[in-house]
Parts: C-alpha cells; sequence; structure tokens
C-alpha cells in the first residue's frame, strides 16, 4: 500500500516541480542571452539527471552494479524512444544544427565508449565484467570536454538574444533561481519516490533487480525528462525540451557512471551489451530520422515508431 502511496505523490511532486523548472529555465536563458538549446543541455539536463545520480550512487555504495548500470543504460533508451517520441507526437519539432553536428554525435560517443569497456563481456559471451575506477575518470574527462564545448557554445550564443518563440515571464533574479531550485526540488523527491514506490511494487511480482533496473528504476529516472519536456513542448519551447533529453543521455553515462565508477568498480550484468547495442542503434535511428532529405526535423509519425519501438523493447525484456 505504501508502494502505491508514495508512486502517487511522486507523480504529483514531477508535475509541479517539472513547471517550476521550465519556467525558471526559460527565464534565466532570457536573462543570460542565451538560447533555450544551451539551457536545456546544461540546467536541465543537470537536473533531470538528478534522479538517476542519486539511485547509481547509492547503488554503487551497496554493491548493487547491475542496478547501477541497467539504470543509466534504461532511462538512456527511454529517453531515445519514449521521451523525444512523446515530443514528436505533441508537436513535430526542428533541430538546430549544432544538434545535428554535435550534441547527438556527442550522445553517439558516450555510448560507444560504454560498448568500448564492455567489450570484453561481449566477446566472452555477456560473462560479468566491471567498469573500474581508470574507466570512470576515463569517463568524467570526456565529460569536462563537454562542458567546455557548452561552454563555447553559451558564449558564442551570448549576444545573440533568446530566440523569442514564445512570451517568456520575467523574474526577478531571486524568483527565477528559485524557481529552479524548487523544480529540482520536486524533481528530484518526486524522482525518488515513484522509483521507491514502482521498484517496491516490481519486486512484489518478483521480478529481477536488473530488469526492474531496466524497466521500472530506468522509466521512473526518466520521468523528470519525460514531465520536463512534455511541458517545454506544449509550452512551445522545443530547443528546452530537445536539449534536455540529449544533454541528460550524456549527462547519465559520462558524468553519472564515471561518478559511480570512481566510487567503486560497477559490475556489469550478463547481457549487457546487447542493450548498449540497441541503445547505440536508437540514437543512430533518432540521427536518421533527423537529417533525413536534410530536413533536421522530426514528425509525427516517427515519434509513433519510435513510441512503439520502446515498448517493443520492453516486450523483449520480459520474454528474454
Amino acid at each position: 500500500m505504501l508502494g502505491y502511496a508514495l508512486f502517487a505523490v511522486g507523480v504529483v511532486l514531477l508535475l509541479k516541480g517539472s513547471d517550476y523548472f521550465v519556467d525558471g529555465s526559460s527565464a534565466l536563458a532570457k536573462k543570460l542571452g542565451v538560447s533555450s538549446l544551451v539551457i536545456g543541455l546544461t540546467v536541465i539536463a543537470f537536473g533531470t539527471s538528478m534522479p538517476e545520480l542519486v539511485v547509481n550512487i547509492i547503488a554503487a555504495l551497496n554493491g548493487n552494479g547491475d542496478i547501477a548500470f541497467g539504470s543509466v543504460v534504461g532511462s538512456n533508451i527511454s529517453n531515445t524512444l519514449l521521451v523525444l517520441g512523446i515530443v514528436a507526437v505533441i508537436t513535430g519539432f526542428k533541430v538546430q544544427k549544432s544538434t545535428v553536428r554535435k550534441e547527438i554525435p556527442f550522445s553517439l560517443l558516450a555510448v560507444a565508449v560504454l560498448l568500448l569497456f564492455t567489450g570484453t563481456s561481449f566477446l566472452d559471451g555477456f560473462s560479468l565484467t566491471h567498469i573500474y575506477r581508470f574507466q570512470g575518470l576515463i569517463l568524467i574527462l570526456f565529460f569536462a570536454i563537454f562542458l567546455y564545448y557548452l561552454f563555447e557554445l553559451a558564449l558564442s550564443q551570448k549576444n545573440g538574444g533568446y530566440e523569442k518563440k514564445r512570451k517568456i515571464n520575467e523574474y526577478s533574479w531571486n524568483k527565477t533561481l528559485g524557481l529552479i531550485f524548487a523544480g529540482i526540488l520536486g524533481l528530484y523527491i518526486g524522482g525518488a519516490w515513484v522509483i521507491e514506490g514502482a521498484t517496491a511494487i516490481a519486486r512484489a511480482f518478483g521480478m529481477s533487480d536488473y530488469f526492474i533496473s531496466l524497466t521500472v528504476i530506468a522509466l521512473g529516472t526518466s520521468l523528470p525528462e519525460v514531465v520536463a519536456s512534455v511541458r517545454a513542448a506544449l509550452k512551445n519551447d522545443v530547443d528546452l525540451a530537445i536539449g534536455g533529453v540529449i544533454g541528460s543521455n550524456i549527462f547519465n553515462i559520462f558524468w553519472v557512471l564515471g561518478v559511480s565508477a570512481v566510487i567503486t568498480p560497477i559490475a556489469i550484468p550478463a547481457f549487457a551489451a546487447l542493450d548498449l547495442i540497441i541503445l547505440f542503434a536508437a540514437t543512430i535511428l533518432l540521427f536518421l530520422f533527423i537529417v533525413e532529405g536534410r530536413k533536421l526535423e522530426m514528425n509525427r509519425k516517427e515519434g509513433y515508431l519510435l513510441i512503439i519501438l520502446y515498448f517493443a523493447y520492453i516486450l523483449f525484456l520480459l520474454v528474454r
């Protein structure tokens, strides 16, 4: 009963927190004179990655590597297929050239590096292996390079002004930062309670930890991305939504897994390389949809296809 209550209250906190977070982030973008994409790739990506970071640190400290690894991979798969699919269905979206040339390739690089680290597992027939501390430091180094790129991107847009796609409320600095903080707090607590409630419900049905991490926990930690992206899309701020999702995928691998591995080596479960291959294929599919005919956009049909592929993946996990 407690699990259902935590899940319900967590969802409410996620919804309210996302409203505050999107409004505060948009107001911050206007104040700083940078684009929604930059704010999405930084503030929103970091804020919505907080549940993954907390879950992974706790899992790493408890020696639950399968949960730590599965939650990141599963979350990125749900971000790529489910979240962006939903955004495309709500409103077919265009993306900026930098997203195609740099952000999406950077997210592909993140998966490729992780695949390289788990190559031994793949060659050994998906036997158990680890992401060690030195590999965690390599992931964090890539994250630092990504942060440098974001810094350069923000500087290049500093004088470009905030794109006026919709009316943005202007707040004082205190209120703007207060909204962002309240939003992150709501997303964090809401995400944690949703995960705790959903995990209790799932374990009552006898599911394994790795399956729970790839599905229930992954979807739970992706709920901030889902809610924040949908809210941003409904408010006609698609760059905020896309930047948040792509940035979150990069944060999850380079920062969340990197920090977790530095704390303690992360055990990689059996068949994990196959899930990484699916994530890599999903990211490539997203890239192909966007660059098809050089249109730099996704339509509703492609969004529906991404959502169908996500539920096909869940079905595959059930029968695997």
